[in-house]
């Protein structure tokens, strides 16, 4: 206590020298002494207030105390007299026994009494209620089994409760009653039937289908309160719990179940059209029936069972039951593209499940899918391996058909521009067309992939023709095929067609114009076949040039032959067929006859059928193999105008002009300017144009080869030779012969 005033004597001391630090403070000491009289008296107040508020406290906390104590003796002595009382009225509890089984008996007596009317009159009631059931009235013949079941379940329960309870006089009654139990099981028969033909009744007449949805709902609050006395008393009456809500739809969705199997009226063996019949047949009746429940039938069921929804949820797995066992089925692939094409499209399409009148109540996106994925996988993967093999036996009877019409006797048919084709290009493009249709139907990834097996097939089907056998057969009777010429134009025709029907199915039915490996491959083979289509018709040509050819520069040629007159008539004749293939290979083709006529005029002298005598015979020779080569550029500028090839002839001019050369001292400088025009040539091709010219001599000619040999020249790779494959009969057995450069 002595510390604690010191501490508060120190802090009044610290307190009073910070007040009083200048001089001009001492004036307002009084002022300083009356502040600190009034805090000093606020905060004795304050604990004066404290002190007595815990004061009043605790006064209040020992009144409480002491009524409580005074309580717990109260309930002490009450508990006394009740355990005296307890033990007094033991005995009196004994003795009152038998006025219990008196209560009970009497109850029993009474229950009796108040169904007497019913026990008595069982037979009869039953009878009345069959009857009922047979009209139709159902609600009536209800309300008749549930007195009988009322009479019945009362006399069981007063059975039930007894202490001894006898099951001989339970048995009795249940035996008494036992017609109830059967009425029972024909009135619910008769509700079944009602139900199973609710979407008829409820068109015709609804207070039906009311009336049996109105006995459930009875049957359905008996159930409740039987469970709720089972659980008070132990007692349940037989039959119960019925659960005919339960059962009603059960057989709701047994009639759903039913009508989706009753769509089908046709099978695969009475009509290939079968399943397309029995989808549309099953779309109509779902919405339909929909509608009607939507409309009307919802009107004949409370609210709480949310009828519509029921009935939406009871087709789509109907329907789903029924489409999965369609899949499991050995489906054809017409039949596979229908089924996935109303699964995937016309189901949720507003044409059934999507339509306005039911999207407005249930949402088709919550539904599960109609088909699982897996089994949707599982459908395509079998349509692309039956695809697969139609196509291949499809595009076989193509060529099939292709091969009889090359052996007609009439001309292919002309397109509008006249060139010919055959059916082929357009055979094997419908049928493309067609898949490809439908599978767009399905989805985007399984179009691409039909797409791709088409070109695939393509590339696979070009290989396929055999173009080498008709002019195999040709070559054996030039008669046959009659129209062989025409026909080959025809398929020269179809690769342009081809290419472009593939350009054609691209970019109609692909998101990417990239070129493929399949597009590549196709490319190529078409070219291929165009190419050997064209050389085929070349021989055909040069076959009829062969005896025409073998008299160039012959003894026969120089004293006067029409033999290049017959050769220009003859390729202009068969050109004018020619005319007839499409672009780009009717030019390629002008090319390669006027590449191949000035070939084998080449060939002709380097045969050395001929080896002139004298000057004059080499002028008049060299004259006219400028006069036919000036030919040779007439005609294929008439056939190709736009073509600049007169090169190929000016190769039988400069040989014309060492020929023709008068001076053989000069010989030199008309042979080096005709191998720099034409690098090709070869040392043996030098030796022939000299021997045929017949005056050169042998130092002659080792002068020319020596003096070439040292004024090499590069060869230009962009130069088309001539003369390369053209071998010199007297030089044939060269290993490998050398090239002027």
């Amino acid at each position: 206590m002595e510390e604690t005033d010191r501490e508060a004597f120190a802090t009044s001391v610290q307190r009073v020298a910070g007040m009083l630090q200048r001089p001009d403070q001492l004036d307002k000491v009084e002022q300083y002494r009356r502040r600190e009289a009034r805090k000093k008296a606020s905060v004795e107040a304050r604990l004066k207030a404290a002190i007595q508020s815990q004061l009043d406290g605790v006064r209040t906390g020992l009144c409480q105390l002491h009524n409580a104590l005074e309580d717990v003796k109260d309930i002490q002595s009450s508990l006394a007299d009740v355990s005296k009382d307890w033990r007094q009225s033991i005995n009196t509890i004994e003795n009152l026994r038998e006025v219990k089984d008196a209560v009970v008996q009497h109850s029993q007596l009474a229950s009796a009494v108040e169904n007497l009317k019913n026990i008595f009159s069982v037979p009869e009631i039953v009878q009345e209620a069959r009857e009922l059931i047979e009209q139709g009235e159902l609600l009536q013949a209800h309300r008749k089994l549930m007195d009988l079941e009322c009479s019945r379940d009362d006399l069981m329960y007063e059975q039930h409760r007894m202490d001894s309870r006898s099951a001989h006089d339970t048995g009795l009654i249940r035996g008494y009653f036992g017609d109830v139990q059967r009425l029972s099981e024909e009135l619910a028969k008769q509700l079944w039937v009602v139900l199973q033909r609710s979407l008829v009744t409820v068109r015709r007449d609804p207070t039906v289908l009311v009336s049996a949805v109105r006995v459930i709902e009875r049957e359905e609050r008996t159930d409740r309160r039987a469970l709720d006395r089972q659980r008070q008393t132990g007692f349940l009456p037989p039959g119960r719990p019925k659960r005919w809500k339960e059962r009603m739809f059960q057989v709701l969705e047994g009639t759903v179940s039913a009508r989706i199997e009753g769509s089908q009226s046709d099978t695969r063996e009475s009509d290939r059209m079968w399943l397309v019949r029995l989808l549309e047949v099953a779309r109509r009746n779902v919405l339909d029936d929909l509608v009607v429940v939507r409309h009307l039938m919802v009107q004949c069921f409370p609210p709480h069972y949310d009828t519509f929804r029921v009935f939406f949820h009871l087709y789509h797995r109907a329907l789903s039951a029924r489409v999965q066992e369609l899949a499991a089925d050995d489906l054809e692939a017409n039949e596979i593209v229908s089924l996935l094409t109303w699964v995937l499209h016309t189901y949720d399409s507003e044409e059934m499940m999507g339509h306005p009148e039911l999207s407005a109540e249930c949402d088709i996106n919550q539904l599960e899918p109609l088909l699982p994925e897996e089994v949707v996988d599982e459908l395509l993967s079998k349509y692309i391996q039956t695809f697969t093999s139609n196509i291949t036996g499809w595009l076989r009877k193509a060529l099939e058909t292709d091969r009889k019409d090359w052996y007609k006797d009439t001309e292919p048919e002309a397109d509008q521009d006249g060139y010919y084709q055959t059916t082929l290009p357009a055979i094997v493009f419908q049928m493309f067309e067609q898949n490809l249709q439908v599978a767009v139907q399905i989805n985007e990834t399984f179009k691409d992939q039909v797409l791709q097996l088409c070109l695939k097939q393509m590339t696979s089907f070009l290989h396929r023709p055999r173009r080498a056998r008709y002019k195999e057969d040709h070559l054996r009777d030039r008669q046959l095929p009659q129209c062989y010429v025409q026909y080959m134009i025809a398929l020269i025709n179809n690769c342009q067609t081809f290419k472009e029907s593939i350009s054609s199915l691209k970019r109609k039915y692909s998101h990417s114009m990239e070129p493929t490996a399949n597009d590549a491959a196709i490319e190529k083979t078409l070219s291929e076949v165009a190419k050997d289509g064209c050389q085929f018709l070349l021989d055909e040509v040069f076959l009829d040039l062969e005896h025409h050819l073998s008299e160039l520069l012959t003894r026969k040629w120089i004293t006067g032959s029409h033999a290049v007159e017959t050769i220009c008539v003859t390729v202009e004749d068969y050109f004018s067929d020619f005319s007839r293939i499409k672009k780009p290979f009717n030019l390629e083709m002008t090319s390669e006859a006027h590449r191949r006529v000035v070939v084998e005029y080449v060939k002709a002298v380097m045969q050395k059928r001929i080896s002139f005598r004298n000057a004059d015979e080499r002028r008049e020779g060299a004259d006219r193999m400028i006069r036919e080569a000036q030919q040779f550029k007439l005609l294929f500028r008439k056939l190709s105008p736009d073509e600049d090839k007169e090169w190929l002839c000016d190769s039988i001019t400069g040989m014309a002009e060492v020929f023709k050369l008068t001076d053989p001292t000069l010989l030199y400088l008309e042979v080096s300017t005709l191998v720099s025009k034409y690098p090709d040539i070869r040392e043996e091709h030098i030796a022939a144009l000299l021997a045929v010219r017949g005056d050169a001599s042998r130092d002659m000619r080792q002068m020319i080869f020596e003096t070439l040999n040292q004024n090499r020249s590069p060869f230009p790779a962009s130069t088309p030779p001539i003369f390369k494959d053209i071998t010199v009969p007297s030089l044939a057995s060269m290993a490998v012969p050398k090239l002027l450069k």
